[in-house]
């Protein structure tokens, strides 16, 4: 694997006497495709707003592309070039598909451009002509982001958080309530964008994960319970008892887990 883009060292974060993340460390590497995966209360989402600016860590470090962006804020992390989407569809609902993507892709345009009328914003429209293209909006690019089907919301939100070119993207929980033809399609799609970009992803639907992912964390009460790659930790002892559980006759089962 490629040198790390992403590194999580001892990052640690307590609610009062809950401690939702515990001397958690990890890499993403640089164009690839890293799953944090572990039942509910696990601290995966926690952990993305630690990494993401949402909060800061109470202990430990995050270094983003060589820098030590510890506790930076999320707009200074999206100009640095990390970005993320949420997993509650975030989205302007009563602007069209085009204004959600133009609006997003703002940030392209020069400081000395920013009092400029909207439709000199050429920077923001080319952008979002091309991710209309790339995710296959085009044809609603008129249609109110509130009028699309869930599958196609969240193909819109991921177009969002790519607006500004960032060299990194947060996933979290892409696929959440799709259907299997839009999450195979959504699972496709991200494959796809590895490579130039990296991605470090949260995701509930195992053979998903297994399926896309160079690189998996397994989570467990907040901390690290194994990582590597998905044979070796759908292979781990300790992650077959603690997260995908194991039958009497010894297999492994399959499906979901959130």
């Amino acid at each position: 694997m490629s040198a790390a883009l992403l590194e999580v060292e001892g990052l640690a974060i307590s609610f009062g006497a809950l401690r939702a993340v515990s001397d958690l460390s990890f890499t993403a590497a640089r164009g690839g495709i890293t799953s944090v995966i572990g039942p509910n209360g696990a601290g995966k989402s926690t952990l993305f707003n630690l990494v993401s600016g949402a909060l800061r860590p109470q202990q430990g470090r995050v270094r983003f592309a060589g820098a030590d962006v510890t506790g930076w804020s999320t707009h200074k992390l999206l100009r640095a070039g990390l970005s993320r989407s949420f997993q509650i569809t975030n989205l302007f609902f009563d602007l069209s598909v085009f204004e959600n993507l133009r609006l997003a892709s703002q940030v392209l345009e020069p400081m000395g451009r920013a009092l400029l009328p909207v439709a000199r914003s050429t920077a923001a429209r080319d952008r979002a002509e091309e991710l209309l293209g790339q995710f296959g909006l085009a044809e609603k690019a008129t249609e109110l982001a509130g009028h699309l089907s869930h599958g196609e919301q969240r193909r819109l939100e991921i177009a969002v958080s790519l607006a500004c070119r960032p060299k990194m993207l947060l996933l979290d929980e892409p696929t959440q309530g799709m259907s299997h033809g839009d999450t195979q399609s959504t699972a496709a799609m991200i494959k796809g964008l590895a490579g130039d970009l990296t991605i470090l992803l949260i995701e509930h639907d195992i053979d998903v994960v297994m399926n896309l992912s160079d690189h998996v964390v397994v989570m467990h009460q907040g901390a690290k319970l194994a990582e590597g790659t998905p044979a070796e930790v759908r292979g781990n002892a300790e992650v077959q008892k603690a997260y995908f559980g194991e039958n009497p006759g010894g297999e492994t089962p399959g499906g979901e887990a959130h």
